[in-house]
């Protein structure tokens, strides 16, 4: 059963119906899903949550598609990390992780919203899907496409890690790499979407495709006993995810699931690409483009298509924006690695090194609840690593040669 009246512009409030658009042929604001929140109402608890299936689809009456999921079934539903050892280290009492660098089946919170378009696809009819990607979203649309039966066509700046490219290619897509940004890719993409009948996830599908996103929120409300926490810090590239995590918060207060919304909810960006952080600390909702130059790449977006929205859940929350330098997003990894055992990608070095900026800023208060969202998995970004440790030392296989190197380091 599907709650989805159609689509609305979210400036002027002109209604459509479910087509694969995105832009308001009014005002050329972006579209957003349409619910209907009375019938919803009266299908979904927190009973019918917990009895739903443990993925994303436990919140199903609140997610984009008509029929029943066709890709994705065991996407969702990662776990909220308890990190004592990481709250010691930053000098607060309760910090959560939310730990989407293992989620089914790409190791990225990009398997939620690629579930929800991938099932869209197939809902409309099309037979190829697509998307502009910094390399996370590339990996999990060629995934769920292969499991549909579709054809994928797939589009990167060059200079991607390593990993992401094979990551990629390894599920048969076709992929091709743009000389330039993510930006440039992106405006490519825009212009063949109009001419072949593709469905590209992050275009002409954006607005569904978004609201997988949602589900990232749900979760966390959930696992936290069905309340939010003081503080959310959320990586920003494009800046959905960030406005659909504070949307599902508000969404489940309105349907009295939970009580009531007490988050402030932080950006966290690059120093080398930070539009949305910096218009934040101008205290503008003004957005200007940059050019990227970060290890950060997979949130590496110099014009994000929701910057505005993401300046203003930052605002209406009682939130910040923050930015951190590359050598301060590898010690982020680095100290989440060595706390708790969590190894995530540049992107989640990120978002660990601005918590740690906010909290000796005070903006994060040390007896607050904090959640740090992790949002793909370090294994992606080994080539942002290289030459940051030493080698192992090769020793023979005898008991003498060990114990001469570990004497010389007791010694040292």
């Amino acid at each position: 059963m599907s709650f989805v009246k159609g689509l609305v512009c979210k400036e002027c409030g002109k209604g459509y119906e479910k087509l694969p658009i995105h832009v308001c042929e009014y005002c050329f604001g972006p579209l957003e899903v349409d619910y209907d929140y009375p019938a919803i109402q009266k299908v979904i608890s927190r009973e019918s949550i917990q009895n739903g299936p443990p993925s994303m689809w436990r919140y199903r009456p609140l997610l984009p598609i008509d029929g029943d999921p066709q890709v994705g079934l065991h996407t969702g539903y990662t776990p909220l990390v308890k990190a004592p050892n990481l709250a010691k280290a930053l000098g607060v009492k309760e910090l959560y992780v939310k730990n989407d660098s293992v989620n089914h089946p790409t190791f990225s919170f990009k398997d939620r919203v690629v579930a929800i378009a991938v099932t869209k696809a197939k809902e409309m009819g099309f037979d190829t899907v697509s998307c502009a990607s910094t390399g996370n979203l590339a990996n999990s649309v060629a995934a769920h496409a292969a499991e549909a039966g579709l054809k994928s066509c797939i589009f990167i700046p060059d200079g991607l890690e390593t990993g992401k490219i094979l990551g990629t290619l390894i599920y048969g897509t076709r992929l091709i790499a743009i000389h330039g940004s993510y930006d440039d890719v992106n405006r490519l993409c825009s212009e063949i979407a109009t001419t072949y009948k593709w469905a590209f996830v992050n275009i002409n599908i954006r607005p569904y495709y978004g609201d997988g996103s949602k589900s990232y929120g749900y979760e966390i409300a959930e696992q936290l006993g069905w309340k939010t926490p003081d503080n959310v810090v959320v990586p920003v590239a494009g800046s959905s995810l960030i406005t659909k995590i504070y949307k599902a918060f508000n969404e489940f207060k309105d349907l009295g699931i939970i009580d009531k919304v007490t988050s402030k909810v932080f950006a966290a960006q690059a120093t080398g690409c930070s539009p949305v952080t910096t218009a934040i600390k101008n205290e503008t909702d003004m957005i200007t483009p940059v050019k990227p130059n970060t290890i950060a790449k997979s949130i590496a977006i110099g014009n994000p298509a929701d910057g505005y929205y993401g300046v203003k859940t930052t605002k209406v929350s009682g939130g910040w924006g923050e930015d951190i330098t590359d050598e301060e997003v590898i010690e982020g990894m680095r100290l989440l690695a060595e706390t708790e055992g969590i190894f995530t990608e540049t992107a989640g070095g990120v978002t660990v090194g601005v918590t740690k900026k906010l909290i000796q800023q005070g903006r994060i208060k040390p007896d607050e609840s904090t959640v740090i969202c992790i949002t793909g998995n370090g294994l992606k970004t080994l080539d942002a690593l290289e030459g940051q440790f030493e080698m192992p030392t090769v020793i023979q296989p005898n008991l003498h040669s060990f114990e001469e190197l570990y004497n010389n380091q007791v010694a040292v």
